[in-house]
């Protein structure tokens, strides 16, 4: 519809200013007579060229040819420009905006090759350009009928004036072209950026997700597990020793209040959930968490090696959490008289974990489970690594291992 609505365009455009009027008023004497003689076969060329215009964005080379080739046969019969001799430098600019700049170059430089080519022609062919003669023929007062040998053909479609707007039509096509190929880069940029985005809010929220699991699941099962061990205890000491069953009650109440203080403080850090903010834990509560695990009928023995000193916080809290998790695991699969045993050693660089115990149970030879995979992932995220398996004398130990960077503190 563009296309079609410009050669209309240049159509009217032609017909106002060369057909609408008896007399031309764009050429000399020659011209007129030439457009007066030659007026079918002049139009034959002017539609030529507005058909071309109206398919140049779908077929722009052979457009561009056929426009050249009327433009050239105008000027050799000598006839003035029309606006539908336009259409020669508007299918450039369609080639440059849209083709590779290879193409539209070599197509410049072809049609400039033409222009340079007969500009000098009509320069050297001894000949008056018909288009600027005026007249009269004839002297002294004598006019005779013109004699059309001393007429050559118009330079109009030469370097002057074609060849510098070809010029200018192929720099605004590819300055366009080039905006556009900037724009879409941009866009493509924007699209590639966005994506990003997304892709790490998604991962973001995963591994937010992985936290909040591993964290509920440290909490629960540790509470869980001593709250069930003091049940059975106090319902075995109910009939005997009321005083024991009272305790474990207690115990029982403590951990579930301890739990569920965790449990606020993991949806408080995730926004889950409005609170004041709670502590974080850390190995400053190592030895509570080993009382708790001793009132459940577990003996502990804690050694610390080093000298102790601040933590990161990531650090800080993967190992209580390391350690929690294996004393849990201690209490529900050790077996019945086991005992366990925790040691964290402070070096130079790095700090190490162990909790082994000496119980006989069925996941002594485990390592598949929810929590191994939780304390892995804890220990990965820190550059650190951890290692489960049987010890040596029997039963079950977890190894530990975090660097630690000089000067690094919470």
């Amino acid at each position: 519809m563009q296309d079609a609505g410009l050669a209309a365009l240049l159509l009217i455009g032609t017909w106002a200013v060369d057909g609408a009027t008896a007399t031309p008023v764009t050429s000399g004497w020659f011209a007129e007579v030439a457009w007066l003689r030659g007026a079918p076969a002049r139009w034959v060329l002017i539609g030529v060229c507005i058909a071309a215009v109206a398919v140049r964005r779908r077929w722009p080379i052979p457009a561009f040819a056929a426009a050249s080739l009327a433009a050239v046969v105008q000027m050799a019969q000598a006839v003035a420009p029309v606006a539908a001799d336009l259409a020669v430098p508007v299918i450039l600019y369609t080639i440059a905006a849209q083709r590779r700049r290879e193409v539209s170059l070599a197509l410049l430089g072809s049609a400039l090759a033409v222009a340079t080519a007969w500009s000098v022609y009509v320069a050297l062919d001894g000949r008056t350009d018909g288009w600027f003669y005026k007249g009269p023929f004839g002297v002294g007062g004598e006019v005779r009928a013109p004699d059309f040998a001393m007429f050559g053909p118009a330079d109009w479609g030469g370097i002057p004036v074609l060849g510098s707007t070809m010029v200018v039509a192929w720099a605004i096509g590819w300055g366009v072209q080039s905006r556009r190929a900037y724009l879409g880069e941009l866009r493509a940029r924007a699209r590639d950026l966005e994506r990003e985005r997304d892709q790490q809010a998604a991962l973001a929220v995963a591994a937010e997700r992985a936290r909040i699991t591993r964290e509920l699941h440290d909490v629960v099962a540790h509470g869980l597990a001593v709250i069930v061990m003091q049940a059975q205890g106090g319902a075995a000491a109910f009939a005997k020793r009321p005083a024991d069953t009272l305790a474990a009650l207690d115990t029982i109440a403590a951990t579930g209040r301890a739990s569920l203080a965790d449990i606020r403080h993991v949806l408080s850090a995730s926004g889950q959930i409005d609170g004041p903010a709670q502590p974080v834990p850390g190995l400053a509560q190592l030895p509570r968490l080993v009382e708790q695990v001793r009132q459940a009928g577990t003996p502990v023995q804690l050694h610390i090696n080093g000298s102790l000193r601040p933590l990161p916080a990531g650090v800080d809290v993967s190992s209580y959490r390391i350690i929690q998790e294996a004393l849990t695991n201690t209490m529900k699969h050790a077996g019945p008289g086991a005992g366990a045993q925790v040691t964290v050693s402070f070096g130079s660089d790095e700090l190490r974990l162990e909790a082994g115990d000496n119980g006989t149970g069925e996941s002594a030879s485990g390592g598949t489970g929810n929590g191994l995979r939780g304390m892995r992932e804890r220990a990965a995220l820190l550059g650190g690594e951890v290692a489960a398996g049987p010890g040596p004398d029997g039963g079950y130990v977890v190894r530990a291992r975090f660097p630690l960077d000089a000067g690094e503190t919470a």
